[in-house]
């Protein structure tokens, strides 16, 4: 365990947070107006310290293959509790939109294990990363409305439509990811099979 492996469990420990908070807010006391403020600053926390490990880890010369796996694992862990969240209350994203990103880091996790477990090392695509970065900004967009419609100055089925529009954006770069790494990745994956 180095410091860029804290950082990373830092997220996947927070990643349940989130959905306690913006389901049950009334129970801890936190007001409508109030809750967009803490999931961002939440998000805020995540999103540092998923540049924060990759850096640090680099700059300390502490790349490991344990952080190889945490690090997507614990995007995944974050953004796929937003989104399943973002399925219910105000913002109400339709489950099987939401799903799509679910069964992308599934199908890539299984991948990427059965190919291991046959000696053949999957790398990590660059369109992984903009995946991250397309749903984080997605998840940071849909918060920052929040803020306006709570506040009585963006209608919901604006606020919804948004929404909605924004996830399907990411869940169709998600669908292109999963094409971009098998393709890049099948003469490897030809051998594991």
């Amino acid at each position: 365990m180095n410091p860029a492996h804290y950082l990373t469990l830092l997220r996947i420990f927070i990643s349940p947070i989130f959905p306690l908070f913006y389901l049950q807010h009334d129970w801890f006391g936190i007001s409508v107006k109030a809750l967009p403020y803490i999931l961002l600053f939440l998000l805020i926390i995540c999103e540092f310290s998923d540049y924060l490990d990759g850096k640090l880890a680099r700059r300390r010369n502490e790349v490991t293959d344990l952080g190889k796996v945490l690090d997507p694992m614990a995007d995944s862990i974050t953004h796929i509790s937003l989104f399943l969240t973002f399925t219910q209350g105000m913002v109400a994203l339709p489950l099987l939109l939401v799903l799509v990103f679910l069964y992308r880091d599934l199908f890539i996790s299984t991948l990427r294990t059965l190919c291991a477990m046959r000696g053949v090392v999957l790398a990590a695509r660059f369109s992984g990363k903009v995946k991250a970065a397309i749903q984080g900004f997605t998840a940071f967009l849909i918060i920052l409305l929040m803020i306006p419609y709570t506040m009585g100055f963006l209608p919901l089925i604006i606020f919804q439509q948004i929404s909605l529009f924004s996830v399907l954006i990411a869940a169709l770069y998600t669908v292109i990811s999963v094409g971009d790494y098998v393709y890049a990745n099948w003469t490897y994956i030809r051998k594991a099979f």
